[in-house]
């Protein structure tokens, strides 16, 4: 993450300080974005030239004072909030208070991580998602302790680099992560109860239009860090139902079986097993049951304030790309069949899991 974001910082016409205390590492870093500018010559996106100049613009250093003097220092570290803390502690200390101190935590609290500085103030959070050089997709994070003014400024500058910016509340799992939860955790437990198999349910939702199914998706992102992300904001939201992780893919991450990277996830690998074809009675009852925890999940965010709806559909579009937006999707859908659904979920199971937000009620009563 951290060689992508530098390559986008400095193709954006910056010069670029690419900090480890590893030096194989700013090493592998090179590599790789002379890699991804090579790949951009050959597709006609760059010059020759122009892979030249960016390259110039980017220098490795193997200590942070090489920071001194930057306008903004974007952190990509290990997701372990004492050893952000502590980075952060040392670059508040060493650098000046008008150099912003931005974290691509995907999880973690910018308030939390903040709280490690003296100027606090200049502490937010700037997500990148992976590839960061083709994702358009930046979520925007100000702590509670975070100057009003600095997302603005930030949501210009993501702009400037033709990234897609969203500004969101420091919640877990900020937008993205949080609104994604049910795209998993209804097909686990659609899978758990025996209702489908997982791949009559990843057929179902990509003939809904999304590109992969969530087990497709689980395994290619890996098993650690989906079930991961998912137990952390189970925690984080004081183990609030709605984010329940799946014991069925715990027993996938103690197998050792992550997915993709290691060769067994949901699927064996290089082969994995698909069907074409689905009984269109249960696909509707599939699709139905996932999309209406999807959209419930989407107008609660809204409605506790987490974004406008606006930036809540760009970041399911441009940050996992969702065929459409979900407060979009529900409007077009009718938010009284989400509610159906979601009422008929509630009185079979009488889970607190699944019961209906106020923002979604409020919008039908409307």
């Amino acid at each position: 993450m951290g060689s992508g974001i530098a390559q986008v910082a400095a193709m954006a016409g910056h010069e670029v300080v690419l900090v480890d205390i590893v030096s194989s590492v700013l090493e592998k870093a090179m590599l790789s974005i002379q890699s991804q500018l090579e790949k951009g010559i050959e597709k006609g996106k760059i010059t020759a030239e122009q892979k030249i100049q960016i390259l110039h613009r980017i220098t490795t250093h193997g200590e942070t004072s090489a920071f001194v003097g930057c306008d903004i220092v974007i952190e990509a570290i290990v997701e372990k909030l004492e050893v952000k803390q502590k980075v952060f502690a040392e670059l508040d200390a060493l650098l000046t208070p008008s150099t912003i101190l931005a974290s691509n935590t995907s999880s973690l609290s910018i308030t939390a991580i903040a709280s490690a500085c003296q100027h606090p103030e200049r502490v937010v959070g700037l997500h990148f998602f992976n590839p960061a050089t083709l994702m358009p997709l930046v979520e925007i994070i100000p702590a509670i302790q975070t100057k009003p003014e600095l997302s603005g400024q930030l949501k210009q500058w993501m702009l400037d680099w033709k990234k897609v910016p969203v500004v969101t509340k420091d919640t877990p799992g900020f937008i993205v992560n949080r609104l994604a939860r049910p795209f998993y955790s209804e097909a686990l437990r659609i899978l758990e109860e025996g209702i489908a198999t997982k791949e009559a349910i990843d057929f179902s939702m990509k003939q809904l239009g999304f590109k992969m199914g969530p087990f497709e998706l689980m395994d290619m992102i890996g098993h650690d860090v989906n079930y991961a992300v998912t137990e952390s904001v189970f925690t984080a939201f004081y183990f609030d139902p709605r984010f329940k992780p799946s014991l069925t893919q715990k027993k996938l991450v103690e197998a050792g079986w992550l997915g993709k990277k290691t060769g067994r996830g949901f699927y064996p690998y290089p082969d994995a097993p698909m069907i074409t074809e689905v009984n269109s009675i249960l696909q509707k009852k599939i699709q139905d049951r996932i999309l209406a925890m999807l959209i419930n999940e989407a107008y609660d965010s809204h409605y506790l304030g987490l974004a406008s709806e606006e930036d809540l559909d760009l970041a399911m579009t441009k940050g996992v790309n969702y065929p459409m937006g979900l407060i979009a999707w529900g409007k077009e859908w009718g938010l009284a069949n989400v509610a159906q659904v979601l009422d008929g979920l509630y009185h079979t199971y009488q889970e607190d899991r699944y019961r209906m937000s106020v923002g979604l009620k409020n919008k039908i009563t409307a």
